[in-house]
């Protein structure tokens, strides 16, 4: 129970930091690129490494990294789908949700066929 108030904390503190710089910057698009997930990520990371040691940290930040560019290319192809063909928001990105998973698991795959063996 104490790690989840400790993660609560420190992501509710990072959170208003990073929506402090996204206020300050300008163009203010770069608010959502100041979002919760950053955050998020960097509290789990520390109490990841204070848990878990950081060789396992090191493994959860290379696939929140993999996952990461898995969610790129699938807003790439979101906003390619949505600019070309015109579909409705939901349309477009509910069912372009498999190229996200699909992608997630070619870099597992990749992942393990080429670095870990």
């Amino acid at each position: 129970m104490c790690e989840f108030i400790v993660r609560f904390l420190i992501g509710g503190i990072v959170v208003s930091l990073f929506a402090i710089l996204g206020d300050v910057l300008r163009p203010k698009s770069f608010a959502g690129y100041f979002g919760a997930a950053p955050s998020i990520a960097l509290a789990t990371i520390g109490l990841t490494i204070a848990k878990n040691g950081p060789q396992y940290a090191a493994t959860e930040a290379r696939s929140m990294i993999l996952g990461a560019a898995a969610f790129f290319l699938y807003a790439v192809c979101v906003s390619w789908i949505l600019g070309r063909y015109k579909p409705s928001t939901l349309t477009a990105t509910v069912g372009l949700i498999p190229v996200w998973f699909g992608m997630s698991f070619a870099f597992l795959y990749l992942l393990h066929a080429v670095v870990l063996t």
